[in-house]
């Protein structure tokens, strides 16, 4: 990011704005909200910014800028029409290490204005980092929809509470859980709706209720879906949102990662061939170990966690020890890379059934139902196939399906990484030695392959 986002203090601080016309008034405004002591030089003091000077208790100086003007401020915004003044504000604030801004003039600016959601105490803001300032403010108007002004009440009852909480409730984490089941439960609801003061009694009970000691935690078995984060669930991103510990696998992109609670523990047990960071009864065990030292613990996987995801193992030990846990299904891999590579996995001309099997190797070898697989009229979806992929096509027509029957390969679906090769039992696997293909990596053999062409509508770059 080209700015870092920070909340600056400037109650009481002096301030200076360099030019007093509209513009310079919307600033000033801004500044006042914010408790500045807001100094105003300008060749010509414009009418909106004088009859702003009792109203903000201004000092408004009617002359030209000067660089021995700019002592012991902490902030300056030069808002002229005047190139060379604002250029001259610029440099002089950026020889002495004063923030500066230079409106509508990124280039000059140390600090950026960004679009603000005020919902005192709680403040949201949005830029564009001066490249698109009218989306910014698009944006805001969008977020404004849904953050209502009752939280910015919610969040006054909770500071008028706030060291009570501390004192009784010592433990940190213990502290998060109780006010985040404040702030989504019967507590905020009750100020939503204007019945403050018996907020303010269900916040007192539900601090009585809290009791001092063990605590056990709980844990979300999330599907991460194939890699593109914006095809996480709305569960799915609450959840890892208020998750103190994220356990993820190596399918498990940076970009969705991302998204988890910034301060959670995160623990990597990603598993490759020959090469697994925890056996897969460690990371049982892990998990379960994790909430009973009270944590709330998401395990996230790549795709969906009851299709080749060993989920249903891991509840199994959760279940044997008491642990509560909460599955959250994601997009499973098949269903999500064959629909960005345009290949329907389910067609009437091509295909009335589909079969999910996996391709891994266990001592060199693919043991599945081969006859069943060379059926005609249908896909055959296969996860972990990369390694395996000669072998496969060799059996498939072996047990008598077409040598050209359609068949493709899909890297890192859903992403700006994604790849797709197409070929047939016969030439795909030359195909795909002939390329530099990373798993993971999907197979899906089946004539719903030869649509890919007329399909295809993902176009994946950088920015995707």
């Amino acid at each position: 990011m080209d700015y870092f986002p920070v909340f600056l203090k400037l109650k009481d601080q002096p301030c200076l704005v360099v030019g007093a016309g509209e513009i310079a008034a919307r600033k000033i405004d801004l500044l006042a909200r914010a408790g500045a002591k807001i100094t105003v030089i300008a060749s010509e003091i414009g009418h909106a910014v004088a009859s702003l000077q009792t109203t903000h208790n201004l000092t408004l100086l009617e002359k030209r800028f000067d660089p021995a003007d700019l002592t012991e401020f902490r902030l300056v915004v030069s808002a002229t029409d005047n190139e060379e003044t604002n250029q001259l504000v610029a440099q002089t604030a950026t020889e002495r290490n004063i923030p500066v801004n230079v409106v509508d003039n990124p280039k000059l600016c140390s600090f950026i204005f960004p679009a603000i959601i005020d919902r005192s105490p709680i403040v949201a803001a949005v830029s564009s980092g001066g490249a698109a300032p009218v989306l910014a403010r698009l944006l805001r108007a969008k977020i404004e929809t849904v953050i209502s002004p009752a939280y910015g009440r919610l969040a006054g009852l909770a500071d008028s509470f706030r060291d009570k909480v501390k004192q009784h409730i010592t433990e940190p984490a213990q502290r998060r859980i109780f006010w985040e089941n404040a702030f989504q439960g019967a507590v905020a609801e009750l100020v939503f709706s204007g019945r403050e003061q018996e907020a303010q009694l269900q916040l007192e009970q539900s601090l009585l209720e809290q009791k001092q000691g063990s605590h056990v935690g709980e844990v979300y078995l999330i599907g991460a879906g194939p890699g593109a984060p914006d095809l996480l669930t709305f569960r799915a991103l609450r959840l890892m949102q208020q998750a103190d510990v994220v356990v993820y696998d190596r399918l498990v992109s940076a970009e969705i990662l991302d998204l988890a609670r910034r301060d959670a523990e995160k623990i990597y047990v990603g598993k490759q061939r020959q090469c697994h960071a925890l056996p897969q009864e460690a990371i049982n065990l892990l998990l379960a170990d994790l909430a009973k030292a009270g944590k709330r613990v998401v395990r996230l996987k790549g795709g969906d966690p009851f299709i080749f995801g060993r989920g249903g193992e891991e509840i199994e030990t959760l279940m044997q020890q008491g642990i509560p846990f909460q599955v959250v299904p994601g997009i499973t891999a098949a269903s999500g890379c064959a629909t960005y590579a345009g290949i329907p996995l389910t067609h009437r001309d091509h295909a009335q059934s589909c079969t999910f099997v996996t391709g891994h190797l266990k001592d060199d070898s693919i043991n599945l139902n081969w006859a069943q697989l060379a059926a005609p009229n249908q896909t055959i979806v296969i996860y972990m196939g990369l390694v395996g992929l000669e072998k496969i096509c060799q059996a498939l027509i072996a047990h008598g399906s077409p040598k050209d029957l359609p068949a493709a390969i899909v890297q890192q679906g859903t992403t700006s990484n994604q790849k797709v090769v197409t070929g047939t039992l016969e030439t795909l696997p030359n195909k795909v030695a002939e390329q530099d293909i990373k798993p993971p990596t999907l197979v899906i053999i089946g004539t719903v392959v030869s649509l890919h062409d007329k399909l295809s509508w993902f176009q994946p770059s950088p920015l995707a």
